[in-house]
């Protein structure tokens, strides 16, 4: 069953804006799993600029995957509709995709969930955010996969072939880049 955070920013999220969000969103439950325990936390903004656009930002914390998709458009309820259906999608690519590729390889119980551990900006030099995760064995492809599901730039994993740590990373080009470690060393 989700659990919902909303939170809005420049808005006041109001009972119909909550519920509008929690039914759209809790339509996705049916992917789940019965007794999977979820976080959706969903930051809504408006931008006072000229076109005063709305955008929506979600992030879906599984036991065994992150899921986080935004959109912006003229109208907020439009948001939630766009960011549901590229949630959703995400999920689809994963359930296909992934979960395909890891029972043919044996793995189980995938955990991409990521714990904040601290969001104080200090100085210049401190570390403002800091995130805690299980590396869980996977293969290049799926690690490119879940770093686009995640809309970051970089995802470090455990590699299943050599079981050192390795990094993807998008390339100034579109294409991916690998670094691998060397445990030898």
């Amino acid at each position: 069953m989700l659990k919902f955070n909303i939170r809005g920013e420049n808005i006041e999220v109001t009972d119909s804006i909550r519920e509008y969000v929690t039914k759209k969103i809790s339509k996705l439950e049916k992917y789940f799993g019965e007794n999977t325990d979820a976080t959706a936390n969903v930051n809504l903004k408006v931008y006072s600029n000229r076109d005063r656009e709305e955008k929506v930002e979600v992030t879906i914390l599984l036991p065994y995957l992150t899921l986080r998709a935004e959109e912006t458009s003229q109208d907020l309820y439009g948001s939630v509709d766009l960011v549901t259906d590229k949630l959703e999608r995400q999920i689809r690519k994963y359930k296909t995709k992934v979960n395909r590729k890891s029972r043919e390889k044996g793995f189980k119980n995938l955990d991409f969930t990521a714990g904040e551990v601290s969001d104080e900006p200090v100085d210049e030099l401190a570390v403002v955010r800091t995130k805690q995760f299980s590396l869980k064995p996977m293969d290049n492809e799926e690690a490119i996969l879940q770093m686009d599901m995640l809309g970051h730039d970089f995802f470090i994993f455990e590699d299943s072939e050599t079981n050192g740590v390795s990094i993807v990373y998008r390339r100034n080009d579109g294409r991916y880049g690998l670094i691998e470690t060397d445990a030898d060393e």
